[in-house]
């Protein structure tokens, strides 16, 4: 009986501690998500350089400020890039069992592992204003 109990309260301690590490996160894991979060943003300049995989050439290279999708359904690859202050071009580029792609973060990212933000949709928000008073 008393083994029993034993045996109950170590399961227990257990699985509290199972359930405490659950929630850990890695600093790899924050940092990917930060680096993906500033070049989903057009804060991160990238190049990126489509590959013929048969001869060796490059097809295609870019650089700049942009964000990047693998569309698989559609086999090809989304690029938009940031050319001026709110003003953004859309690429595609198909790809093919001979075609590849890769990208290269050029600048580095600056990123704080303990940061974060939240962003509201300002569009979402009942409308108001504010008045000043001196």
């Amino acid at each position: 009986m008393k083994k029993n109990k034993i045996f109950k309260l170590m399961l227990c301690a257990l699985l509290l501690v199972a359930v405490a590490f659950t929630g850990c996160d890695t600093q790899a894991n924050r940092v990917n998500y930060n680096i993906t979060e500033e070049a989903e943003n057009f804060n991160v300049y990238r190049r990126v350089t489509v590959i013929n995989c048969i001869k060796g050439d490059t097809l295609f290279s870019i650089e700049g400020r942009m964000n990047i999708e693998a569309d698989n359904a559609d086999n090809q690859l989304e690029i938009i890039v940031e050319v001026a202050d709110g003003e953004y071009k859309k690429h595609f580029i198909g790809l093919s069992d001979n075609v590849t792609y890769t990208v290269e973060d050029i600048s580095g990212s600056e990123v704080d592992k303990y940061h974060y933000e939240i962003n509201y949709n300002p569009n979402m928000w009942i409308p108001f204003t504010f008045d000043y008073k001196e």
